[in-house]
């Protein structure tokens, strides 16, 4: 496959031409040629999205996620055997890359598997080009998006979770800086904007999360909204305001009480880097 250089200078959201949003870098990733280039053809009419890469296998695809600068990877599940776990790596190996799935076909115990391990986006390859366009803008946005058939196996697969007898899932007690944290994931906020509400880093906040994950039993930021605002967690506490002056790490956090919005978290979801590789006949495309 041929290949050539990425333009330099490139600037990681920058602004796109004509008053669009942050430019959205994807990497493009499907076996077929031809579906590529009408999504390329799709992406070109759009100011703020650039393909900045391409590949045709699931090795291309690993490469060019840790060589390219992208914000979303369309990925076919066709491409791996197994595509929830290689979503699981692709995602291990660019965590914050934002993964958009794209199926032959819904499939229920597939896009739940998707969704619960990390997907952003997962879309069936009869989606129509302006659905794409626009899910490819929410995904790069931070927000979840799943077809109207998807979204409602979530919520059944949910229900059927959060309605087991209580003894498969005992109730828990979360710590009062915990609950501050949930508080502010149920108003759909990102893990930047909530270390900077409480008063920490980004990385105390991730590790607040992943206990809070293990202790509610739930994969995500979607089931952990769901599950606090079906059970109540966060009723009464409400996110920290943000502060008026540079708060340092380890400052004392003002409380006040107030009822929490359950907003954020129904529209649908939840991202190390390797030397390229010597380049040969599986690399991913580079386009400029």
């Amino acid at each position: 496959m041929a290949s050539t250089s990425l333009s330099a200078g490139e600037n990681h959201g920058a602004q796109a031409g004509n008053g669009a949003g942050p430019l959205i870098r994807v990497i493009l990733a499907d076996t077929q040629a031809i579906f590529r280039a009408g999504l390329r053809k799709i992406f070109a009419l759009e100011d703020d999205i650039r393909v900045v890469g391409q590949a045709e296998t699931l090795p291309q695809t690993q490469s060019a996620v840790t060589k390219f600068s992208a914000d979303v990877l369309i990925f076919e599940s066709a491409l791996a055997p197994n595509p929830v776990e290689a979503v699981v790596e692709l995602l291990r190996q660019s965590p914050q890359l934002k993964i958009v799935v794209v199926t032959p076909r819904s499939d229920e115990q597939l896009t739940l598997d998707l969704f619960r391990r990390g997907a952003h986006g997962i879309l069936s390859r009869e989606v129509e080009p302006e659905i794409l366009v626009e899910c490819l803008r929410k995904v790069a946005a931070g927000e979840p998006w799943l077809e109207t058939q998807a979204i409602h196996w979530v919520m059944e697969a949910y229900r059927g979770h959060t309605l087991r007898p209580s003894g498969a899932r005992p109730k828990v007690q979360l710590t009062p800086k915990e609950t501050l944290i949930v508080s502010c994931v149920t108003q759909g906020m990102k893990n930047k904007e909530i270390a900077i509400r409480v008063g920490t880093t980004e990385q105390v906040v991730k590790n607040y999360l992943r206990k809070v994950y293990d202790k509610l039993g739930v994969a995500d930021r979607l089931e952990l909204a769901l599950y606090c605002l079906s059970h109540h967690v966060v009723d009464g506490v409400k996110p920290p305001a943000l502060p008026t002056t540079p708060r340092q790490p380890g400052d004392p956090v003002s409380v006040p009480s107030a009822r929490a919005a359950a907003g954020g978290a129904s529209s649908g979801t939840s991202t190390a880097s390797a030397s390229p590789a010597v380049p040969d006949p599986s690399a991913p495309e580079k386009l400029s």
